[in-house]
């Protein structure tokens, strides 16, 4: 009788996961739709301050903190996942583990605009810091919230 053995080496395959900075997130219900019809694990991340509930999303609570959310997303974020934030430094933490940031409008972020972001960034912070008065976002549209859903549907379909 005859035994043969054979050593199978299996890649760990990775399986794109969509984690929302859900901190001041109008697109949380969009994205979890996106999610379901596309059957891709979702994952909220909140903080202590904010409470979500979802059918289908896993919800991550963390303690209340600077940046304690955007920590998290970072530390979860595998090569090949999808990030929703508006916030530039947690973006340059996703693309440096080889995710994929994409803002509330649809502005995928990568390599050749996040430079500039960040520095737009900057100086707003010193502006503030100066007394200079910055206007807010103005109020969300229907075509942002339709802009975005398409956005993250063809970064799915990457």
């Amino acid at each position: 009788m005859y035994c043969l053995y054979f050593t199978i080496k299996y890649d760990k395959m990775q399986i794109m996961k969509i984690l929302i900075d859900a901190d001041g997130c109008p697109v949380v219900k969009i994205t979890e739709s996106v999610a379901k019809r596309y059957k891709t694990h979702c994952i909220i991340f909140c903080d202590t301050s904010h409470s979500f509930e979802s059918e289908y999303s896993e919800i991550i609570t963390v303690s209340k903190g600077a940046d304690s959310v955007d920590f998290a997303i970072a530390n979860s974020a595998e090569n090949g996942d999808i990030v929703v934030t508006q916030d530039y430094g947690l973006s340059a933490m996703a693309l440096s583990k080889g995710a994929f940031p994409i803002t509330q409008n649809g502005l995928v972020i990568d390599e050749s605009n996040i430079e500039t972001l960040l520095m737009t960034r900057y100086i707003s912070k010193k502006q503030r810091q100066a007394g200079v008065h910055l206007k807010g976002p103005s109020k969300r549209t229907k075509h942002q919230d339709l802009q975005f859903e398409k956005a993250l549907e063809e970064l799915i379909n990457k």
